[in-house]
């Protein structure tokens, strides 16, 4: 859902590749992971096939919408932890990264997205993804 309480469905986020990252301002590794996360995805903004969709879990919407700033068009919440459930998420912070819609690696706890390694396994997906097109279905909406 956005920041309102209006459902928000969660496939007309997606792009071809996507990061799923299931967060919380409570949470102190992901408070401090977001802005390494943000710098990464930064670099590919302008990349139809990329997309960054951040979940904000069990959160506050104001204190969430603060924290990312200008990121908040990419913010949903999950007020229950139902979406992140479905995706097999019990701790924060977790990422998910999905290649048409299915979930190609999970990244468990804070990642170090500045890590070449942790680039390349986004990167390979991104050079290999078909050209954009909208996509619909998707897990339902947070």
């Amino acid at each position: 859902m956005d920041a309102a309480g209006r459902p928000q469905p969660l496939g007309e986020r997606l792009a071809p590749v996507t990061l799923l990252h299931f967060w919380a301002t409570w949470c102190a590794p992901c408070v401090k992971e977001i802005p390494r996360l943000r710098a990464f995805t930064d670099t590919l903004r302008d990349d139809p096939d990329f997309r960054l969709v951040l979940v904000a879990v069990e959160d506050n919407p104001e204190q969430a919408q603060t924290f990312v700033g200008n990121a908040a068009p990419l913010l949903l919440f999950d007020p229950r932890g139902d979406v992140a459930h479905r995706y097999g998420t019990f701790q924060l912070p977790e990422t998910y990264l999905l290649v048409n819609g299915g979930v190609a690696r999970k990244f468990v706890g804070s990642t170090d997205w500045s890590q070449p390694e942790v680039r390349a396994a986004v990167l390979r997906h991104l050079e290999a993804a078909p050209p954009a097109t909208p996509m619909t279905g998707g897990e339902g909406a947070p």
